[in-house]
């Protein structure tokens, strides 16, 4: 254990947002502390034992706490306690610190805008096929604090948010990835600044003897990395390709400028850890992805259906807009503040947009003059909608690409939930081999 170990050792603690890290991070501490649970959603399904521990926002304020854990998921300017927590910003902390209280163990932690998932999950991969004890953990949907079988030697492959890190103050990681960085999260951020800033905080934190990788091209991580010192040993990774291994491979799913720019970072990681070459060639050639994540759901000559859930933002749609053809598009939820749609005006021909949802108009108004759109109340209607057209003319194979560059909490859960719905309503409610 290392020597800030005894922070969350008896203390009287308030864990706030009671989702999958929140349940985690009290099921980890119960045992060490007095813990008290607010959450501003009062109908939360949970265990007896759990809600016994849920506080009132009246007591809240009566109470002095120690500590405060806040959970990724809650917006510290939007929440019910905003006022509350910004008068103990001293006090709060992140599941990551907690972790890191606890535990030795070598972190390799990713950020970025775009493609952090991918990244974990095939560096997950590789290290794995070479026989280390590597655990996946963070925002890819495990959270950290609930992983078990820990020992010594076990290495974390941990894929962090800037929602996680704007608050961590203790968190340390050997190894600090940040893949890119375009517009995102502005509406909790604030300013592309401070988003800047909570993604730098994973190399400022990091200590001598540290390693800390960063995409060599990407404008904003070139600005940014000349403003600080490090004691960490920075490491600029050439992702325009010259790679021979990215070069060769045979994996379609890998085949995107984003996902080889992915790729280019988990070959320059494997090089730290000594993997044979054969070995990570191999897992390349075999990846799979991730679900919703440009996953192929339907293929035949022709059409091809990408569900594409995991899209929140313009910049992560764009990369498959470009290498796709005869799109049809379907877009919609709660978009991002501050995000532009940058694509190139030479595929705007290619693609017919079909937004759902009511957040209609910041969509409108950023696409009318570029591409042709129609609008439908929801992701449905706009699939009957684009499989309507499709039947008109087949002589071209066409591409049905969800990838809603937005949020998806107007009408579902999560990504995963958005994406799970998709692939339901085309293979439950619609016959897709009628109409190619």
């Amino acid at each position: 254990m290392n020597e800030n170990f005894n922070i969350f050792i008896n203390k009287k603690i308030l864990i706030y947002g009671i989702g999958k890290s929140g349940i985690s991070t009290f099921n980890f501490l119960k045992k060490y502390n007095n813990i008290s649970i607010f959450d501003d959603n009062k109908k939360i399904n949970l265990n007896s034992y759990i809600k016994n521990r849920f506080i009132s926002f009246g007591k809240i304020k009566k109470n002095k706490f120690d500590l405060i854990i806040l959970s990724p998921g809650i917006n510290i300017n939007k929440c019910k306690l905003k006022n509350f927590l910004k008068k103990n910003l001293k006090i709060i902390y992140t599941d990551l610190d907690v972790f890191y209280s606890f535990y030795k163990n070598e972190c390799i932690t990713i950020t970025g805008t775009n493609g952090k998932s991918t990244t974990c999950k095939l560096l997950y991969e590789v290290l794995k096929k070479s026989r280390l004890d590597v655990k996946l953990a963070g925002n890819i949907g495990y959270p950290i604090l609930s992983v078990k079988n820990i020992k010594r030697k076990s290495i974390f492959v941990i894929e962090a948010s800037s929602y996680q890190l704007d608050y961590s103050q203790l968190f340390n990681s050997k190894y600090a990835v940040i893949l890119n960085i375009s517009p995102d999260h502005l509406e909790r951020h604030k300013t592309l600044r401070n988003y800047i800033l909570a993604k730098f905080k994973l190399i400022l934190n990091q200590k001598k003897g540290s390693l800390a990788f960063i995409n060599k091209h990407d404008k904003y991580l070139k600005k940014e990395i000349k403003k600080n010192t490090y004691k960490s040993k920075i490491i600029k990774v050439e992702t325009n390709f010259k790679n021979q291994i990215i070069k060769n491979f045979q994996n379609n799913y890998l085949s995107s400028v984003s996902n080889k720019e992915n790729l280019a970072f988990v070959i320059e990681i494997a090089k730290k850890f000594k993997i044979k070459r054969n070995l990570l060639y191999k897992v390349i050639e075999n990846f799979k992805g991730l679900k919703y994540r440009q996953q192929v759901i339907f293929h035949n000559k022709k059409i091809l259906i990408i569900n594409d859930s995991k899209s929140t933002s313009y910049s992560s749609s764009i990369e498959i807009l470009k290498k796709s053809k005869n799109i049809y598009w379907l877009l919609g939820g709660i978009p991002k503040k501050g995000d532009k749609f940058n694509l190139p005006k030479k595929y705007h021909k290619n693609i017919k947009g079909f937004i759902f949802g009511k957040k209609y108009k910041k969509f409108s108004l950023d696409l009318k003059s570029k591409i042709k759109l129609r609008r439908f109340s929801n992701l449905k209607k706009a699939l009957i909608g684009v499989l309507n057209e499709i039947r008109k003319d087949d002589s071209v194979k066409k591409t049905i690409l969800l990838s809603p560059a937005a949020a998806s909490f107007d009408s579902f859960k999560n990504f995963e939930d958005r994406g799970s719905y998709f692939n339901k309503i085309i293979g439950d409610y619609l016959d897709v081999k009628s109409i190619v």
